[in-house]
């Protein structure tokens, strides 16, 4: 037997990553309602939410969270969307993250770290106190 992984599964995990990146909901959704994990990781431990939220995608990362994804799941360099989001100055998807229960704390850099390193005190404050 093989280790080599199916070519399907790939295409497909592929897919639904490319989803989360493009900020498809209905379909993402839908592939999540159909049994993906919907803390799904690629190969870079980057989780549907990591990808959705990088990508400035809102609505995506609260479809994903409804459907029970983690919001503080961190990718193999530590990163957690949150912080991704502060880095990329997405305040939509911070504000999602953090309706969640997202830890500004969590990860490394955290989004608190993050934010202080690009000098946006209008989130530390969001953040609160340490």
């Amino acid at each position: 037997m093989s280790d080599a992984p199916d070519p399907e599964v790939v295409e497909l995990a592929t897919k639904i990553f490319d989803l989360a990146r493009q900020g498809e909901t209905e379909p993402l959704a839908a592939y999540v309602d159909a049994g993906v994990p919907a803390n799904l990781t690629n190969d870079r431990g980057d989780s549907l939410v990591m990808l959705a939220a990088y990508h400035g995608h809102a609505g995506t990362v609260r479809a994903l969270l409804d459907r029970g994804a983690t919001p503080d799941q961190a990718n193999d360099r530590g990163q957690t969307p949150l912080a991704g989001a502060v880095f990329k100055g997405e305040d939509a998807v911070i504000k999602v993250l953090l309706e969640a229960g997202a830890d500004p704390s969590a990860g490394t850099p955290s989004a608190r770290d993050t934010a202080r390193m690009f000098g946006k005190t209008d989130l530390l404050g969001l953040f609160g106190a340490e």
